[in-house]
Formats: C-alpha cells, structure tokens, sequence
C-alpha cells in the first residue's frame, strides 16, 4: 500500500481536519442534548448518573448515523461517482473529496464513543462493541489512507441508519413507555430496517464483490484480505443481533396480544 500517492495536500488538511470534526461534533452534541433534555424532559432528572451519560451518549450517536446513512447514500445510490458505465477508472479504485472527509468524521466518532466506552466499561457496552468499533476504525482507516474500496466501505458505513432506531427503543424503554404504541412502531421499524439495511444489503455486498473479484483482488494484498474478513465478521455480528431483534419483536407483540385479549374479556 502506497500512502504517499494517497496523501496530497489536500488530504494533509482535509484527514485531520474531519477527524477532528467528528470528535468535536460528538463533543458538541453531547452537550446540546444534555442541555436540551433537561430542559424538554421532565424525567431526565430522575436518571442515575449513569443513565444520562448513555442518555447524551446516544444522542450523539444518533446524530452521526443520520449524517453517515445520508452522505453514504448520496455518494453510493444518488451521485454517479461509482455507476459502472461511467469513464472513471475501476469502481475499486474510486474516491472522492466527500467520502474522504466522511471517513474522517466517522473515525473522529468511533474514536470518542470508544473512549466512552473504555472510560464506563462495560455501562455503555460490552466487548462485542469494542470488537465493532475496533473493526470499523480498521476498515474505515485502511480505505481512507489506501483510497481504494470506498464504495464497499460506504456501504458498510450506511448501516448506521439502524441506529436512532436502536437509540429510540433504549430512550422508551428508560422513560418506562415500552407500552405505548411508538415503542412498537418502533421496533417494527427496527426489524424492517436491520433486514434491508444488515442482511440484505450484505448479500448484495458479497454479490457485487463476487462480480468484481478481478477489481477486488487488484489492490494490495492485506486490503484485499480486510476486504474479505471485515464484512464477514460484521455480517455475523448482524445476524447474531438480529435474531435478538426478533426475538424482541415477537416477544413485544405476544405481550401485547395478551393484553389486548385481557382487555377484551374484562
């Protein structure tokens, strides 16, 4: 891997700087959703102190999922950088100013949430979220300073768009409404999104990979393996918390069809 061909001008200003503004963004969301909930939300008061660190903890992680799913989305779906008929060297080799500054906003988020969790281990998450956050700087780092796989790695990045889902079921579940019918709506539309964005996506992923396995092969040797093996891993880690997710489900709606058969017979 040649980080020099990589590495530019440009990129001297633009890698520090987006890394910087996504630990800064987190910095600064952090505090407008304390300052916000405890002005909007009468129980936020109530919380243990543990409870609003994960509080204002998830706001910026919701916050950071939005802009990544949006940018991903544009730069893989809407914008034409990587459509295959267009005359602009091989998919694999392709990048932008966007995706490069997107890159280093998510490490600067991946960095701060890590440390997060590290400093409140294991209230903010447990291993399986260091192993995910570990894999995803990896990723993340090797294609920023590599160029090369931007497309596979937005795709993996838009999986965020799951997460305020994530986040919102956790904000019901502390201000005891896991009975009301957002919590439900919710989960439903936490099941539908992990299917589309974490199971299907990934299918499609491999697929394409398999379709352009010349491409894939053509970079250098341990890109190539991460290429392989971090998906993979993901995609386990998908499926694992995905049969929790429906079991979740299932188990929501049982709960709520008993009541619901309760209400009647009274």
């Amino acid at each position: 891997m040649d980080v020099g061909e990589n590495f530019g001008p440009q990129e001297r200003i633009l890698w520090p700087a987006s890394v910087l503004a996504g630990i800064a963004m987190c910095g600064a969301v952090y505090e407008m959703t304390r300052k916000v909930s405890s002005r909007c939300f009468k129980g936020y008061s109530r919380l243990s102190h543990m409870q609003k660190v994960e509080w204002n903890n998830r706001g910026f992680s919701t916050f950071h999922a939005v802009v990544a799913a949006a940018i991903s989305f544009y730069l893989v779906v809407i914008s034409d950088l990587f459509t295959e008929d267009v005359n602009n060297g091989i998919i694999i080799d392709r990048k932008s100013w966007l995706s490069d500054a997107m890159f280093g906003v998510s490490i600067g988020y991946f960095l701060t949430d890590l440390a997060m969790i590290l400093w409140y281990f294991p209230s903010l998450g447990g291993k399986e979220y260091l192993l995910h956050h570990g894999l995803s700087m990896y990723a993340i780092g090797l294609a920023l300073l590599s160029g090369k796989a931007h497309m596979y790695i937005l795709m993996v990045l838009f999986t965020e768009v799951t997460t305020p889902f994530v986040n919102l079921r956790w904000y019901l579940d502390v201000a005891g409404q896991k009975t009301c019918s957002l919590y439900l709506y919710n989960g439903v539309a936490l099941f539908v999104g992990w299917l589309v964005a974490r199971i299907i996506l990934f299918v499609y992923l491999f697929t394409h990979m398999y379709f352009h396995y010349d491409q894939a092969r053509s970079i250098f040797t341990l890109g190539f393996y991460s290429l392989v093996a971090v998906p993979s891993t993901v995609s386990v880690m998908n499926v694992f918390w995905f049969w929790k997710i429906l079991k979740g489900m299932v188990k929501t709606l049982s709960r709520r069809r008993k009541h619901s058969e309760n209400g009647k017979t009274d």
